[in-house]
């Protein structure tokens, strides 16, 4: 298999020619001079050669940006700096509602690539090793909002919860929009001794006309922010200081008090004290260790809650720090995405210190990480162990071993190996992995893993392959999936066993010219489910019609026939049960969002469908408040009525997030939720200090009522206070 790719896709992308602009240097007198206020008044601005040569991909591919950009970069032996000017014939009707951090871009899509949110805004890529996959990307917007995240795998993963150390000024101009990056050197992680250029692009949104605008990689049919291998060239870059050790110290002291119902009905009082460090090094250029003693994770957001209508589990994402940062290339299998938890993944790190179904946090004593670029390879290594909970879990290791080798222009082949082990058991994964773009549009994608458990009770056989052919007219996708009975992977996520799962669908695209309407894509295509042994168990197929609009507001419509043929007995939602046999699953489903643009934006969504013999009609939407730059409000509200011949239930999901930020720099969040079927309500205050870039102060409060059927009966209280101070040496 491995062979086969190498020489399939040894060409790549190979044959475009990227554009090229060169870095200036800074004198130190000059760099003493630099005042980081988002105005790009000093002199030396205009020494450096100005990259302007924009083009749209939307709404008019392939033609010159209607606003000029100019994008300046300096460097001295400590940073790198940024200037940006978004010019704009109308200026007042710039938008810029976002302060918070984190916010300007997102994961969209059906694919979760990076999108611009609500804002006039500008994002900078960087691939410091060239290797045309994996790449830090920064962005603002006027009002000088911080947004950084890590891009693997030519867009696999949009890493949005990476935090780097940097700092960016925005401010409005008299001719539009200016901003300003300065960019630690050990921030980018740079090869030492290189004269290769980096790998470079700038995309910018000018979000009142809805116009998306590249610097390099703007083809709708192969294009997009989140192709690395279509980035620009960035020269002028050789003469940067060697990388050295690179090392990072970040202690954190953290005090607290916690209220909690005993087994007894009464509720106890315990305080926390605690102390920990993560330390940071560069073990030679690009390769990092990360080191973490007595890892906490208070100031992590509490989980949206979700209630489940299926027969399998749930999934949540991963939040805690420590396990985000490059998390990228220990992926392996089938990614997420906003409609369903993933078939398969090798590697799932809320398995290391989450007890999902006791929904008890267990500790971390320590861990290691090692990850980056080794020659013509990525490489990852990471092992923690976690601390016994007495009558839960005892003591366990997890490890994770990843190799990823460079194949042509863009593509890969890649090994990996994961093992959970205690005192109990163990069990452990190896699988082996490729990627090759055969052509600029079509990506091929295959997996194959061998699980094996302390017993021969879970070793089996799971493996997957994905062809996905993308142009702006035209698409095709198809994919196979096949796990094992006795498939485990205790580090991962299996959503469900003993399946073979195959789907497929055509896309036509339609561009009808009209004032409104942007681009409509017409999708057929369906799945289905068998026994690994045969046997349909589910199915489903139909159209989904998505339309566009020139102001950014979709609609997409779902029309779907299928059957589910669960061949056991299953709990739903802990409320009813559902009988073997043959239950009709058609449905229609309608969804929207409009423009987000407006100080006021919606999004919904309905579905009707026939359900285990029953019915099921849900309804949901959020709305969305930005008055201000310094608030954001966002009411959320998810209605899931059942009826089946077992009985019926509705479970209400109701959500209010509050965000308040004073400055760039200090933020409030409030996240309020009730569950009705489990009868929960939880709140979550958090308020996050950067006293310095890479430091923080966290004041935590949580609070959870729902107690043997009484709503507002407390279960659960605490505040936290946790310190955290960064220093470089």
């Amino acid at each position: 298999m491995a062979a086969a790719f190498i020489l399939l896709g040894s060409g790549g992308l190979a044959g475009q020619t990227a554009e090229t602009v060169r870095a200036h240097p800074l004198t130190p007198e000059e760099s003493e001079t630099f005042r980081l206020d988002g105005v790009l008044s000093e002199g030396f601005w205009g020494k450096a050669p100005a990259l302007s040569q924009f083009t749209q991909q939307e709404p008019r591919e392939g033609q010159p940006a209607s606003e000029t950009t100019e994008v300046m970069v300096l460097f001295d032996r400590e940073n790198l700096y940024v200037g940006v000017r978004a010019l704009d014939s109308e200026p007042d009707r710039i938008v810029s509602r976002i302060l918070q951090r984190d916010r300007v871009m997102e994961a969209g899509g059906f694919d979760q690539r990076p999108t611009f949110a609500g804002d006039d805004a500008v994002a900078l890529l960087f691939d410091p090793f060239h290797d045309r996959r994996n790449a830090y990307v920064f962005a603002t917007n006027a009002n000088g909002a911080e947004f950084d995240a890590l891009l693997a795998d030519e867009g696999r993963e949009f890493n949005v919860d990476w935090r780097g150390v940097w700092e960016v000024a925005g401010t409005r101009t008299s001719e539009g929009w200016s901003a300003e990056f300065r960019i630690p050197l050990p921030t980018l992680r740079y090869p030492s001794d290189s004269d290769e250029p980096w790998g470079f692009n700038v995309h910018r949104i000018i979000r009142r006309k809805n116009e998306k605008v590249f610097w390099q990689g703007w083809s709708r049919d192969s294009g997009g922010f989140h192709r690395v291998s279509l980035a620009g060239n960035l020269e002028g870059l050789e003469d940067l200081p060697a990388a050295g050790r690179n090392l990072e110290m970040k202690p954190y002291v953290l005090g607290g008090t916690r209220q909690s119902r005993k087994e007894n009905g009464r509720l106890g009082r315990s305080n926390e004290a605690d102390i920990g460090l993560d330390l940071k090094t560069e073990v030679r250029p690009g390769l990092i260790l990360d080191l973490t003693f007595n890892t906490d994770f208070a100031q992590v957001e509490v989980d949206d809650e979700q209630v489940n209508l299926t027969r399998f589990g749930l999934f949540f994402p991963e939040k805690r720090d420590f396990f985000l940062e490059n998390s990228g290339i220990f992926h392996f299998g089938v990614a997420p995405n906003p409609f369903e938890p993933p078939p398969f993944q090798m590697f799932f790190s809320r398995r290391i210190g989450i007890e999902e179904d006791e929904d008890e946090v267990v500790p971390l004593l320590a861990g290691g990480r090692l990850t980056g670029r080794l020659g013509g390879q990525t490489v990852g290594f990471m092992n923690v162990i976690t601390d016994e909970v007495e009558g839960l879990v005892a003591r366990e290791s997890f490890t994770v071993a990843r190799v990823k080798r460079d194949v042509g222009e863009n593509n890969f082949v890649g090994l990996m190996v994961t093992d959970r082990r205690s005192a109990d058991g163990w069990n452990t994964v190896v699988g082996t992995d490729a990627s090759v773009y055969l052509t600029p549009s079509l990506n091929v994608q295959t997996w194959l893993a061998q699980t094996f458990t302390k017993g021969g009770e879970g070793d089996d056989l799971a493996y997957g392959v994905m062809a996905d052919y993308s142009t702006d007219r035209w698409g095709t996708f198809f994919r196979h999936i096949a796990i094992g009975p006795d498939a485990e992977a205790n580090s991962g996520f299996i959503q469900r066993s003993d399946v073979r799962r195959t789907d497929s669908y055509a896309r036509r695209s339609f561009r009808p010219g009209l004032n409104a309407i942007r681009k409509v894509d017409v999708l057929v295509g369906g799945n289905v489910f068998t026994g690994y042994g045969g046997g349909i168990q589910d199915w489903g197929a139909g159209p989904v019609i998505m339309t566009e609009m020139e102001s950014g507001a979709q609609f997409t419509m779902f029309l779907q026939v299928g059957e589910n043929r669960p061949d056991e007995e299953f709990d739903l939602a802990d409320s009813l049960y559902v009988n073997p046999g043959t239950y009709g699953a058609g449905n229609v489903t309608a969804m929207f969002s409009t423009n987000p643009s407006r100080p006021v934006s919606v999004q919904g969504n309905t579905t009707v469908s026939a359900f285990y013999g029953g019915n099921l009609s849900a309804v949901g939407g959020n709305l969305t408040l930005a008055p201000s730059p310094q608030v954001a409000l966002a009411l959320g509200l998810n209605r899931s009525r059942v009826d089946i011949p077992s009985g019926d239930f509705t479970a209400d999901l109701l959500s209010v997030r509050i965000g308040y930020a004073f400055s760039t720099r200090l933020t409030t969040n409030l996240l309020v939720q009730h569950n009705s079927l489990d009868e929960v309500f939880s709140a979550n205050f958090r308020l996050n200090f950067i006293h310095r870039p890479g430091s923080d102060l966290f004041l935590v409060l949580t609070e959870e009522r729902g107690e043997d059927g009484d709503l507002w009966r407390l279960s659960d209280r605490g505040m936290v206070v946790k310190l955290t101070y960064l220093r470089r040496f």
